[in-house]
């Protein structure tokens, strides 16, 4: 925003009032990551701060809001895969790694959604946990309301599989998270 606007600012400090606290659980609910979370929430307020003026004349600024944090978590989230997969290879961990340990630990909800490929977590919070339609799922992570569907479905049918402690080839389980790559 350029100028000072009084008016925009009260407009602005209603909203985060409003929504700031959400913004952190959805954070908290994509990443898994407790100390992150408020730390996203804030970023994504400060881009919407940045864009107010564009952020007010959306239908829905509260769904422009999760759109910029659900893209905050995803850079987050693959900065840090491409963490680990620097320092495996840095220290050849490959050979290391135990399969199969994660599955059957699973003892609850946060545990299981931390396995799920971003976007299917991303759906199955959006709809479940913040219990947003179809449409608003989709326009918060900018995807199709078909993507929405069937991503909702798969990622719930993942998480009531982790959840019973299914137990499968783990090589399955890394080839069905790979997918949306």
């Amino acid at each position: 925003m350029t100028g000072w606007d009084p008016a925009a600012e009260h407009a602005y400090h209603a909203f985060f009032e409003r929504h700031h606290a959400e913004l952190a659980r959805l954070a908290y609910l994509l990443t898994g990551e407790t100390d992150v979370a408020d730390d996203l929430a804030a970023d994504a307020l400060l881009e919407v701060w940045r864009h107010w003026a564009r952020v007010q004349a959306a239908d829905s600024p509260a769904a422009y809001a999760r759109g910029v944090l659900a893209n905050l978590c995803r850079n987050r989230l693959r900065r840090l895969g491409r963490e680990r997969r620097g320092w495996r290879a840095l220290w050849n961990e490959n050979a290391h790694i135990a399969r199969g340990a994660d599955v059957p630990a699973v003892v609850d909800v946060r545990s299981a959604l931390r396995l799920l490929p971003y976007r299917r977590r991303a759906c199955v919070v959006l709809r479940y946990a913040f219990d947003l339609s179809e449409k608003e799922t989709a326009q918060a992570l900018g995807i199709s309301v078909g993507t929405v569907k069937s991503q909702t479905s798969r990622g719930a049918a993942q998480l009531a599989a982790l959840l019973r402690g299914v137990q499968g080839d783990e090589d399955a389980w890394l080839v069905t998270a790979g997918e949306e790559r």
